[in-house]
């Protein structure tokens, strides 16, 4: 990845108040209170607010983003919340992590740069178990309409980093659907996230 992307990030997670705040996602929440506990990967985690949450459900939590910036408010929100999140740093392919290590991969508004996302995303599958699952919330193709109207819901400009149910489709054809679907909805996530969007969600178990 990119110099100028690296440091997008690092210039956004580097201030003092949570990008998308210390909450965790509503569709992620309402998805990880379905299953039991397990060791679970958050993909482009960010300042940590996911991981924070599923690890005070008692789940062995790993993260990885490439922002030290996000590291640093992860580390810090876990020490705040009295749990610990396994969070590396670095590009996927060079993080270590293990074939079917993981019960469950979430993939929270994880927009890849276009030209490694549907990569990232089969790595991704191999470091899951059989009978595993993903949980997937992310901009859809349709979101650039919303964006257009109000900058403040955010997300990619680049239509090529956003997502459709086709691709979701592409990317992961080996698990049985539980829901795909592309919604609108409304976020309100820190000062970034805040309007109405239009979103994939995908819930899907390893076959």
């Amino acid at each position: 990845m990119n110099n100028a992307w690296l440091d997008r990030w690092n210039e956004r997670f580097g201030r003092e108040e949570f990008a998308y705040g210390t909450h965790p996602n509503e569709y992620l929440k309402q998805q990880l209170e379905k299953l039991p506990v397990g060791p679970i990967l958050f993909a482009a985690e960010g300042e940590g607010r996911n991981a924070v949450f599923a690890a005070s459900q008692g789940r062995f939590v790993s993260a990885f983003d490439i922002s030290i910036e996000g590291k640093k408010k992860a580390i810090k929100l876990a020490e705040a919340n009295n749990v610990t999140i396994d969070y590396r740093l670095g590009e996927l392919q060079d993080l270590g992590f293990e074939a079917e290590q993981f019960d469950v991969i979430a993939l929270i508004y994880a927009h890849f740069p276009a030209k490694i996302k549907s990569q990232y995303h089969k790595t991704l599958d191999k470091y899951l178990r059989k009978s595993g699952v993903i949980i997937f919330e992310a901009f859809s193709k349709n979101h650039l309409s919303y964006l257009a109207k109000n900058e403040k819901v955010g997300g990619p400009t680049d239509i090529a980093m956003l997502f459709s149910i086709e691709e979701i489709k592409a990317d992961f054809p080996n698990y049985d659907i539980i829901e795909l679907e592309e919604k609108e909805i409304e976020l309100s996530e820190g000062a970034f996230h805040n309007g109405v969007g239009s979103v994939i969600r995908f819930t899907g178990r390893k076959k």
